[in-house]
C-alpha cells in the first residue's frame, strides 16, 4: 500500500537514509527541511515521490500542515533548538493528524539506571521526550542507533578522528578501553532498509518497544583492525582522552565530557544495560544486508574523505603483510 510518511531535519544521515528507500518503494515522503542548501538536500529534494517542505519546527501551523493526511513518520530531533519542546510539539501534531505509526529515533538517559552514571547532555533530551510520546498514547516504536562508521574522518575533530600520518598508516586515539565492546552500524546505509521494515511489521507488532540499531559490536581493536583491512593500510588505535583542538559548541564539549566519564571510564553500556544485550540480533533481524566495517572503509571512506580535500588514498597501497606485522595498540 502506498502511504504518506513524514519525516524532519530531513537532509540528515538518519533521515536522508529512510528517505532514498521510501522514495524507491514509491511511498509519498514530505521531508521537512530549513532550507535547500547542501547537496544531500538537493539529491533529497530531486528524488521521485519527495515533496520538500520548507519550515521551522517551532511553528504550529507548519507542522499542521506536515502531518495532516499521512500515515507514519520517522522522526529524528537534534539539538538545535529545544529539542524537547520540540519533539512534544511534533508528537502532538502528529497525534492530532492521526498518525498510524510513529517511529522516534532516542536513546538512552544514563542517570535513570542508579550507578552514579552522568546523563550524556546530547542524548538525554531524546529519552524525555520518547517518555512523553509514551504518555499521550501515540502509537510508536523507539530506535537507537549505534556509533556510525561514518563518524570517522580524517579532518581534526575530536573523538573519531582517523589521523593519516607521515608514514602511510593512520591513528585513532579514543578513551574507550581496547577490548570494550561498542555498537556500530553504517547510518547512510543501514538506517533506511532498518525503519522500512519496522514499519511494514506495524506498531501491533513493534509498537512500544525499543530497538537497538546496530548491526555489529566491536572493541576499538577490532574497528582499527578491520579499517586496517579495508584500506590497506596500517592502523593503530591509541587509549587516550579525547583532544579538542578545533573550535567546539560548549553543548557539544559538554557531552564529550559525559561521555568519556560515563562510557569510557565508568564502562557503562552504550544503550544502557537494558538494551545491550539485543544487539546486534534485534538490528538484524530487521536488515541482513548492512555493510560493514572494512567495507566500509574500503568502499566509503576514501570517497568521504576525498570530498573533504584530503588526499592520502593517491599514494600507493601497503602490502596486506607488513599491515598485519604493523598493527598495534598503545593502551
Amino acid at each position: 500500500m502506498q502511504r504518506t510518511v513524514v519525516t524532519v531535519n530531513s537532509n540528515g544521515r538518519q533521515s536522508a537514509s529512510f528517505i532514498r528507500v521510501a522514495s524507491a518503494i514509491g511511498w509519498n515522503v514530505r521531508a521537512q527541511m530549513r532550507d535547500l542548501n547542501g547537496l544531500v538536500a538537493q539529491e533529497l529534494s530531486d528524488l521521485p515521490n519527495v515533496t520538500v517542505f520548507i519550515g521551522h519546527l517551532e511553528d504550529p501551523k507548519f507542522l499542521d500542515n506536515l502531518f495532516k493526511g499521512a500515515q507514519c513518520a520517522f522522526i529524528n530531533t537534534t539539538h538545535w533548538g529545544d529539542e524537547v519542546s520540540i519533539g512534544r510539539a511534533l508528537a502532538d501534531a502528529a497525534k492530532k493528524a492521526g498518525v498510524q505509526h510513529y517511529i522516534y529515533s532516542s536513546m538512552p538517559d544514563h542517570s535513570v539506571f542508579g550507578n552514579d552514571w552522568r546523563a550524556l547532555p546530547l542524548w538525554s533530551p531524546k529519552f524525555t521526550v520518547e517518555q512523553y510520546i509514551r504518555q499521550i498514547g501515540l502509537p510508536a516504536t523507539f530506535v537507537y542507533c549505534g556509533i556510525y562508521h561514518n563518524n570517522f574522518t580524517g579532518l581534526d575533530f575530536p573523538l573519531f578522528r582517523m589521523e593519516h600520518r607521515p608514514d602511510g598508516s593512520f591513528l585513532w586515539q579514543a578513551p574507550f578501553h581496547p577490548d570494550q565492546p561498542l555498537p556500530w552500524l553504517d547510518s547512510e546505509h543501514d538506517i533506511g532498509p532498518a525503519v522500512f521494515q519496522l514499519f511494514k511489521e506495524g506498531p501491533r507488532k513493534c509498537g512500544g518497544k525499543r530497538i537497538p540499531l546496530a548491526f555489529s559490536v566491536m572493541s576499538p581493536k577490532q574497528v582499527c583492525k578491520a579499517f586496517s583491512r579495508g584500506l590497506q593500510k596500517p592502523v593503530q588505535y591509541k587509549h587516550g582522552p579525547i583532544v579538542i583542538t578545533v573550535p567546539t559548541p560548549v553543548g557539544y564539549r559538554e557531552h564529550l565530557s559525559a561521555l568519556e566519564e560515563t562510557l569510557a571510564e565508568k564502562r557503562a553500556p552504550y544503550f544502557g544495560p537494558d538494551l545491550e544485550k539485543e544487539c546486534p540480533d534485534a538490528a538484524l533481524e530487521l536488515w541482513e544486508g548492512y555493510r560493514d566495517m572494512e567495507e566500509y572503509a574500503r568502499e566509503v571512506f576514501p570517497v568521504e574523505e576525498a570530498a573533504n580535500g584530503l588526499t592520502w588514498m593517491e599514494e600507493v597501497e601497503t602490502p596486506q603483510r607488513e599491515i598485519e606485522l604493523d598493527f598495534q595498540v598503545n593502551c
